[in-house]
C-alpha cells in the first residue's frame, strides 16, 4: 500500500495530510503554526538599523540588514517544516510527497529540501490552499495522487 503524505503551506501555517492511495480521501496528520507571520515587521525588529563611518572621508551612512526580519522568521518556519519531514522520511512514514504551498513560501521549502525528499515528491502546485478544508482540497487536487 503507498502511503502518500500531502503538504498545505504559507508562511503563516501549514497541514499535514495522508492519505492510503493515489485516490484515497485526505485524513489531517499534523498543523503548523507561525504566529510571528502576523506580526508587523517593526515589532520584530527592536530599534533603527547601526550607522557606520564611510572608509574614506568624513560620512556616515545607516547599515542595511541583508534578510528582513519577517523575511526571517519565514526562512525559519520553512526549516521547522522540513526538518520535520525529513525526520520522517528517514523513518519511511512515507512514499511520496505532495507539496501545495503559497508560491513564495514553496520556494522557502524547495531551497531547504535534501535530495532524497526532493525525490520523493511527486507533485508541487504552487497555491495558497492552506484555508480549505480536507474534502475541499483534495477535489482539487489531481484525482490520481
Amino acid at each position: 500500500m503507498t502511503k502518500i503524505w500531502v503538504l498545505t503551506a504559507n508562511s503563516g501555517n501549514a497541514t499535514l495530510y495522508t492519505a492510503d492511495s493515489p485516490i484515497a480521501t485526505l485524513t489531517e496528520l499534523e498543523t503548523f503554526n507561525n504566529p510571528d507571520a502576523r506580526v508587523k515587521q517593526m515589532e520584530l525588529s527592536s530599534d533603527r538599523p547601526g550607522r557606520s563611518f564611510d572608509s574614506h572621508g568624513e560620512g556616515r551612512h545607516a547599515m542595511a540588514v541583508e534578510v528582513e526580519p519577517k523575511q526571517q522568521e519565514q526562512i525559519r518556519f520553512a526549516k521547522l517544516i522540513v526538518d520535520r519531514l525529513e525526520q520522517e522520511r528517514v523513518e519511511n512514514a512515507f512514499e511520496r510527497l505532495v507539496i501545495v504551498a503559497a508560491p513564495a513560501f514553496l520556494g522557502l521549502l524547495r531551497s531547504n529540501f535534501s535530495a532524497p525528499l526532493s525525490s520523493l515528491v511527486s507533485l508541487e502546485i504552487d497555491k495558497d490552499y492552506s484555508s480549505l478544508r480536507p474534502e475541499e482540497l483534495r477535489a482539487r487536487l489531481p484525482e490520481r495522487l
